[in-house]
């Protein structure tokens, strides 16, 4: 699977977010500009001594990312999508996107993809959103039972 941020802000969700794609072999895909430096020791604390495990890339911006993975499944995830993330199949190779703590996914970006926009559904209208890294963490594993857990360790 991979795992892309798109413009992170927080150096501890993205350093949870590392650990968690070291742990599945998920590749991670950070798209600039990013709120933190990479050698910031917050990220560095978060991720532990994870990074070295990790499959990771920058991209300059969306557009160039973008168009390095064409014919490739996106899925697009923010709060509002009219698909519940756990109707969909999901394939070995996808890409889940995650926008920015503060701002999410651009709206633009979204209603070009309206059939890729995924929800994790919400109970109480007060809580506006959920951490991005529990985000990834729900999607992620929830992909990877459809794979039935493909290459897990005993």
């Amino acid at each position: 699977m991979n795992i892309v941020l798109v413009e992170p802000e927080i150096p501890p969700n993205t350093g949870n977010v590392a650990r968690l794609c070291a742990a599945t072999n998920s590749r991670l895909h950070l798209i600039e500009p990013l709120g933190f430096r990479l050698d910031d020791s917050t990220l560095r604390r978060a991720g532990m001594d994870y990074w070295q495990h990790v499959d990771w890339k920058v991209w300059e911006n969306w557009e160039v990312f973008e168009g390095s993975i064409e014919g490739t499944q996106i899925w697009f995830v923010e709060q509002g999508g009219g698909v519940r993330y756990d109707t969909v199949s999901f394939g070995p190779n996808d890409f889940l996107v995650f926008g920015r703590e503060t701002a999410g996914l651009p709206m633009s970006l979204l209603k070009k993809h309206p059939d890729s926009w995924l929800r994790i559904p919400m109970f109480n209208n007060s809580a506006r959103s959920l951490n991005l890294s529990n985000c990834v963490s729900l999607i992620l594993f929830e992909a990877l039972r459809q794979q039935g857990f493909e290459g897990e360790l005993d």
